[in-house]
């Protein structure tokens, strides 16, 4: 149960922004209408509605602001007025006792603060609703970061958490598009993303995988975990000397390159979605920055790798695929990607999904190339999908949020960025070396052992399932004759239903004489060929 102080502040929250219109009327059940009538007395707020839900989600506490900028990346859910608003949530809050933060990061490492680190600074470098960051030294005079979680937040995003069930729930039961919209999944999704949040060890181990991924590379630079100071709820890190990506009078200053700057962005993403199939899923401007080496090559530096994502084999195929059609105005092939990758129903009518795509993107691609935003394409292509009951695809909502931050990013670092000059190159490369002899003999080694070990159980597979198939027979042969006299019994009262129905109105036929004398009008071809059809639907 939740405590009742959290829940009276939810209500008064709920009440003051009048979040009450955010119902549709008609999806009110008569519970819910009675149980919303004392809200209707109290004054609507005069901001918009997005407004209206943002302030409430401050208000809320940190878990709800969390949940807002999730929701900010999901156009396909909410209309753009309310996204414009989400994606201003700001996720800063005020300290805690630095004393508290000593004592956690003692007692997770088991020993004394002074004996981790040669420095530690009380004061943080940043705030956030899971976790804090201090700067600090090594024993050996690395500088680092130390990050720390908040004592008590398991608790309330608990709370929280069956707060937002109990709505999504309410939500997927009452409002329209509420069984296509899988708001129960998005929530749980969230829930998976906010405690792997709490989790800084799996932080860690993304980072290093990151860091792998992209080693020795000139586009991105990830930080160097500290492991021997790296528990559950404290995080050591390398610390980064960077320019934070949105300080565009320092860049300016330093004289980096733009224009490659801005395309780098573009290439490390799809490296990431394509080639490693590990990305990077909340790159926020507040997680990147620019190294001050080399401004004439500039290098991204990327931290906060809690949430990271990836995409099935078949997402990857599918989505490459659909991209490369869209921008060559093969609509149909659009369409029959969707259908075929299960994210539009099987019954599709694929000649109005082709033309229903066709209307939404024909007026976009009449702009130059750089004018169009990449991001924009997919939203409007998943939103056009949706009125053919697209559901939401949840393992590409990490995918269309990141996409939207690096595109945004790199309009703001370069406005005449045209991000497919760098994108269509690189999938029609990925897509080729998809199907090269050299990648089919890459699989074949991956995958060989393994199948080199069931490869002696196969006879003895084919045996059992040939075993299974006739033992099996006797009862499909009678489960057949089965339905074959059911079906026989069925028939029989078919006729019979027919037979009398017959002789009903051969009785009735005297009570109507008008009708008597209209079949003695009837030559005789016409009444032997009656006779026959009815002789006929008799015997079948």
């Amino acid at each position: 149960m939740m405590p009742l102080g959290r829940s009276l502040k939810i209500a008064q929250v709920f009440a003051r922004y009048r979040l009450d219109t955010f119902i549709p009327a008609g999806a009110r059940p008569l519970w819910l209408r009675a149980l919303l009538a004392p809200v209707k007395l109290m004054p609507q707020p005069e901001l918009s509605r997005g407004a209206r839900l943002r302030h409430a989600l401050e208000e809320l506490g940190p878990v709800f602001v969390k949940f807002g900028q999730l929701l900010s990346t999901r156009p396909d859910l909410l209309p753009p007025d309310m996204v414009s608003e989400l994606d201003q949530l700001q996720d800063n809050v005020a300290p805690f006792d630095p004393d508290v933060c000593i004592a956690l990061i003692e007692e997770a490492l088991e020993q004394p603060l002074d004996e981790a680190f040669a420095s530690f600074e009380r004061e943080p470098l940043a705030s956030a609703s899971v976790a804090q960051v201090h700067a600090a030294t090594l024993p050996g005079g690395e500088d680092v970061v130390v990050k720390v979680v908040r004592p008590g937040i398991e608790a309330v995003i608990d709370q929280d958490l069956r707060l937002l069930r109990f709505i999504a729930g309410l939500a997927h039961r009452y409002l329209p598009d509420g069984r296509r919209l899988r708001p129960v999944e998005v929530v749980d999704d969230y829930e998976h993303t906010i405690k792997d949040e709490l989790d800084l060890v799996k932080e860690a181990a993304n980072a290093a995988q990151l860091k792998r991924n992209f080693a020795n590379s000139p586009l991105l630079y990830v930080p160097e975990v500290h492991w021997d100071h790296t528990r559950t709820n404290v995080l050591v890190l390398e610390r980064i000397d960077g320019i934070p990506v949105t300080d565009l009078a320092q860049l300016s200053a330093q004289d980096t390159n733009m224009p490659l700057l801005a395309e780098r962005g573009v290439e490390i993403f799809f490296k990431q979605v394509f080639e490693h199939n590990f990305f990077h899923a909340d790159m926020h401007p507040g997680n990147i920055f620019v190294s001050r080496r080399h401004p004439e090559r500039p290098q991204y530096i990327a931290i906060d790798t809690a949430i990271v994502g990836s995409l099935t084999r078949e997402d990857q195929y599918y989505l490459a695929r659909n991209l490369l059609a869209m921008f060559r105005r093969d609509y149909k092939l659009v369409a029959e990607l969707h259908v075929q990758s299960g994210w539009v129903a099987a019954d599709t009518p694929i000649n109005a999904f082709e033309s229903a795509i066709r209307s939404v993107c024909e007026p976009i691609f009449e702009k130059p190339l750089g004018e169009i935003s990449f991001a924009r394409v997919m939203i409007s292509l998943f939103q056009t999908a949706r009125k053919f009951e697209m559901e939401v695809q949840p393992q590409l909502v990490l995918l269309q949020k990141t996409l939207l931050n690096i595109e945004g990013l790199g309009r703001q670092l370069y406005p005449q960025l045209d991000l497919w000059k760098t994108a269509h190159p690189f999938l029609e490369r990925w897509l080729r070396n998809r199907v090269h002899p050299r990648t089919l003999w890459g699989e074949v080694q991956r995958y060989g052992p393994e199948w080199l070990e069931k490869f002696p159980q196969i006879p003895q597979l084919i045996f059992s399932s040939l075993e299974q198939a006739r033992e099996l027979a006797p009862r499909v042969q009678s489960l057949s004759d089965d339905l074959a006299g059911r079906r026989e019994k069925a028939r029989g009262q078919r006729r019979r239903w027919l037979l009398a129905g017959l002789l009903a109105l051969a009785a009735a036929l005297p009570m109507w004489p008008e009708l008597v004398d209209w079949f003695a009008e009837l030559p005789p071809l016409s009444l032997g060929l009656g006779a026959a059809a009815a002789i006929l639907l008799l015997w079948r």
